[in-house]
C-alpha cells in the first residue's frame, strides 16, 4: 500500500511541476496562471490535454510540438521530475517515517514554491511578492497547526528577525559597495523562510546560501565569457536551496557542528 501512494505522490509531484513551469512563464509576465490553458510558445497553438502529461508526453511528442516541430525546452520536464522526486522525499521522510500529516503538507508546499522562485530569480532576477508575502501569511497560520516545528510566537519572531537581519545586510551593503547588493525581494522571502524555519534556521540559511552562491559564483565569473554578467548572480536560488536543506537537515546540521567544535 505504501508502494502505491508513494507513486501516487511521485505523480502528484510530475503535475505540480508542470503547473509550476506555467508559474514560472507566466508571473514575470503578470499573466494569469489560470486563463488561458498551455499553448505552444512558438506556434501558439493550444496544447491538448493529452499532449501536455508530464513527462509522459515530452518522451512520445520527442520533445517537439506536435503541430509545428518547435524543440520544447529540457527544462520543462526537468522541473516536473525534480518537483516529483521532492514530492517523494516529503511523503517518504516526513509522512512514512514520521507520520507527521500537517508537516507533510506544508512540505509540499514549501517544495513546490520554492522550486517556482529558483527559477524566475535565476532568470528575471526577481521573487514575485505575490509568492513571498502570501508565504509569510500561510507560515504564520500554519504555526497553529499541531506537529510544527514553530509555535505563532516562534513563527512571528522568525519574520521579523528574518526580515530584519537581511534588510541590515541590504543597508550595510548598499553603503559599502556604493549599489543595491540585495533586493527587496530576498528581504521578503528571507522573513517567509522566518516563518517556517524561526530566527535560528535562517541564520543556518544564510550561512549555507552564502557558501553556495560564493562557490557557484566563483566557478561561473571564472567560466564565463561575459565576466560583468556573471557578477550578477541572483541570490535567491541559493537561499531556496538552503532553505530546504536547512528544513529537512538542519538540526543535524547544527549538532553535527556543535560537536565539531566540542559544544
Amino acid at each position: 500500500m505504501e508502494y502505491y501512494f508513494a507513486i501516487f505522490v511521485f505523480f502528484v509531484g510530475l503535475c505540480i511541476g508542470s503547473f509550476a513551469n506555467v508559474c514560472i512563464y507566466r508571473l514575470p509576465k503578470k499573466m494569469s496562471i489560470v486563463k488561458p490553458g498551455s499553448s505552444c510558445p512558438a506556434c501558439q497553438t493550444s496544447i491538448k490535454p493529452w499532449h501536455n502529461i508530464p513527462l509522459v508526453s515530452f518522451i512520445i511528442l520527442g520533445g517537439k510540438c506536435k503541430y509545428c516541430g518547435t524543440s520544447i525546452s529540457w527544462r520543462y520536464p526537468i522541473i516536473e521530475f525534480i518537483c516529483g522526486v521532492m514530492f517523494l522525499y516529503a511523503y517518504y521522510d516526513l509522512f512514512y517515517l514520521n507520520n507527521n500529516l500537517f508537516l507533510f503538507i506544508v512540505s509540499l508546499y514549501l517544495s513546490s514554491v520554492f522550486l517556482i522562485i529558483f527559477f524566475i530569480d535565476l532568470d528575471h532576477k526577481i521573487i514575485p511578492d505575490s509568492l513571498s508575502l502570501s508565504g509569510i501569511i500561510i507560515g504564520f497560520a500554519i504555526s497553529f497547526l499541531p506537529g510544527m516545528p514553530l509555535d505563532w510566537k516562534g513563527s512571528l519572531i522568525g519574520i521579523l528577525v528574518s526580515g530584519g537581519l537581511f534588510l541590515a545586510i541590504a543597508e550595510i551593503g548598499d553603503r559599502v559597495f556604493k549599489k543595491e547588493s540585495m533586493g527587496g525581494g530576498d528581504i521578503k522571502l528571507a522573513a517567509m523562510m522566518g516563518g517556517f524555519i524561526g530566527w535560528k534556521g535562517i541564520l543556518l540559511v544564510l550561512g549555507i546560501g552564502s557558501f553556495l552562491g560564493a562557490v557557484i559564483g566563483g566557478l561561473s565569473l571564472m567560466l564565463a565569457k561575459d565576466k560583468e554578467a556573471a557578477r550578477t548572480i541572483p541570490f535567491g536560488p541559493f537561499l531556496v536551496t538552503a532553505a530546504i536543506i536547512v528544513f529537512y537537515w538542519g538540526d543535524d546540521i547544527l549538532n553535527a557542528y556543535l560537536r565539531f567544535v566540542g559544544l
